[in-house]
């Protein structure tokens, strides 16, 4: 294969999954490293990718790149609602306790399923906890559900309750369960977002549960925010679409992190 076409393969494969490696793509190719890497060289000087620790995201995707939820909406859609249905798993009919939600769209996808969620007793419900207000309007007719809109200042781009009295009010609960969105999982940097109020909110809801559970596609595999919410050893499970790239699966496993793949 001539480099030429190596780099238009580069390109689509970015361009589907949002993010490639340097391993993944020296072995898809049968090159070596070095190779890929003069690859995405030569692709990151022509503006088409930006170079990353192992890899390579779309140009763009910086440390303080934020989409609004109505932007990422139409994003990896069957990859949302795969981890959505794969994260039910741990809210059988039989549960009867407390879920924690954190804004964005995989979890908002994850209030879709509860919204069809039905109990094994009938009557019984499930208490569940947001500072999202499309979650909370998703959820407010719910039966089954006792809803709680946690309160603070609301910022437009995620249209999520953010500031010291959310976090505040989240520091005071301790949820069984708490789904948790991220912008970015790296091996080396752990779980981040870019703005720093929606870190401490996140950050607040990983701290709080007796269950903490990221929700992540393959496309923040690898991707680095600027504010650090976790540490891969302060989260129990990883629900994603995709086996994570080898180094990351690695500090997965050494974290103990459980990984489902939806």
């Amino acid at each position: 294969m001539y480099a030429t076409e190596r780099h238009d393969a580069i390109a689509a494969a970015l361009h589907s999954a949002g993010r490639v490696s340097v391993a993944d793509l020296a072995e898809h190719f049968d090159v070596t490293t070095e190779t890929v890497r003069r690859d995405l060289d030569a692709l990151e000087s022509a503006g088409l990718l930006r170079r990353v620790h192992g890899g390579a995201v779309p140009v763009g995707r910086s440390s303080l790149v934020e989409l609004t939820v109505a932007e990422r909406e139409g994003q990896h859609n069957s990859a949302k609602s795969a981890i959505a249905r794969a994260a039910m798993r741990l809210v059988p009919p039989t549960f009867t306790g407390s879920i924690a939600l954190d804004a964005g769209t995989t979890c908002a996808a994850v209030a879709t399923e509860l919204a069809r969620w039905e109990p094994a007793t009938a009557g019984a419900t499930i208490t569940v906890i947001t500072n999202s207000v499309p979650i909370a309007a998703t959820l407010q007719h719910s039966e089954h559900v006792e809803l709680h809109l946690l309160g603070g200042r609301v910022r437009g781009v995620t249209s999520a309750a953010v500031g010291t009295a959310t976090v505040e009010q989240i520091g005071a609960l301790r949820p069984d369960i708490a789904f948790v969105g991220t912008n970015g999982l790296s091996a080396g940097f752990g779980l981040s977002t870019p703005d720093e109020y929606e870190a401490a909110v996140k950050g607040a809801y990983v701290l709080a549960a007796r269950r903490s559970v990221v929700l992540a596609d393959a496309a923040k595999h690898g991707v680095e925010a600027l504010m650090r919410f976790a540490r891969l050893d302060e989260i129990d499970t990883l629900v994603t679409d995709q086996e994570p790239p080898a180094d990351l699966a690695g500090a997965l496993a050494e974290a103990d992190v459980e990984v489902v793949v939806a």
